[in-house]
């Protein structure tokens, strides 16, 4: 017992957030395991996960290595794809009705009609490429803080973040197996006429395109409304833009002046390209609240458990 609880004092909030989602994740692989394909093989990588971040924090914490240091720091990176990809695996065959109808009936209900609809009559190749681009900013935007705080050496601080990231990521996936839905690229317009529709200049395609491959639906998919992953509600885009946003001027970090502007372009920009439902985007704001506020009652709880300093943000004047 004594040697579980020093392994377990070597976790951050991040480490543990990662473990309970990993055993969550299992956890449904089992009791669906009739459905699922492979559900073994995902159970025996969540488990060799769990395994390696043991390590990491194990020889972070008790050797001198920078090597340890920084992959301590950074190996959420790849795990957060990597379990949004396990859930494309899973969600299907436990879940295969889609939502759609019902958000396309809030908007309008709301609205009086369908905002991407609504919106094709200002698009602009220029407007287009700006948006694009800015979409693709979303995967940069927490490294970027993160970055940005490590460089002020103000690691408390990146602590929070790194788990208030991966905290509000998961949450996010419980959101997609809830209330799975495809999006009005393909519901209330004709996917394969989206260039045409909405063209860009220069880059905007070829973003377009490795957005697509990472939803799994590469150039040339047959059916991609079949394929494409369940990722719409709520809007993962909205609730972790607004996390780094809401985080960056909490924290008075200078990379702030850069993620206002480019964040709400970001978000508007779920909308214009056809990405989301404006539900999606009240999604998402409702979603980081809930990330911010439970996020850092766990955080403390963790912190206190293992005698660590429980987050309170600082005033800073820059």
């Amino acid at each position: 017992m004594s040697q579980l609880k020093s392994l377990l004092s070597n976790l951050r909030p991040a480490d543990l957030a990662v473990i309970l989602f990993g055993l969550f994740l299992s956890i449904i692989n089992l009791i669906f395991n009739r459905k699922i394909d492979n559900w073994l093989i995902h159970i025996l990588l969540n488990f060799s996960v769990i395994f390696m971040i043991f390590l990491i924090a194990y020889f972070d914490k008790h050797k001198s290595s920078l090597f340890f240091k920084h992959l301590h720091y950074w190996y959420f990176v790849p795990l957060i794809f990597l379990s949004f990809k396990q859930i494309y695996f899973m969600l299907r065959p436990i879940h295969p009705a889609d939502y759609d109808n019902i958000l396309i009936a809030i908007d309008r209900f709301i609205f009086g009609t369908d905002p991407t609809i609504w919106l094709w009559q200002y698009s602009h190749p220029l407007l287009t490429e700006l948006l694009q681009i800015v979409y693709a900013t979303f995967f940069f935007l927490p490294i970027i803080l993160g970055i940005n705080l490590l460089w002020q050496n103000r690691e408390k601080e990146f602590h929070f973040t790194t788990f208030s990231i991966v905290f509000g990521f998961f949450l996010s996936y419980i959101g997609y197996f809830l209330v799975p839905a495809i999006g009005p690229r393909f519901t209330l317009h004709e996917f394969s006429l989206t260039n045409q529709e909405l063209p860009g200049l220069f880059l905007t395609n070829y973003l377009r395109e490795i957005v697509n491959a990472g939803e799994s639906i590469p150039s040339g998919t047959l059916n991609p409304a079949l394929i494409v992953q369940r990722d719409v509600f709520p809007s993962g885009h909205t609730q972790m833009t607004l996390i780094v946003m809401y985080l960056s001027l909490k924290f008075k970090v200078a990379t702030r002046y850069f993620f206002i502007p480019n964040g709400s372009l970001l978000i508007f920009s779920t909308v214009y390209l056809r990405y989301h439902y404006v539900i999606d985007l009240f999604g998402g704001l409702v979603f980081m609240i809930i990330t911010m506020v439970l996020g850092k009652i766990f955080y403390n709880w963790w912190m206190k458990i293992t005698n660590g300093q429980p987050f309170e943000y600082e005033r800073r004047i820059n």
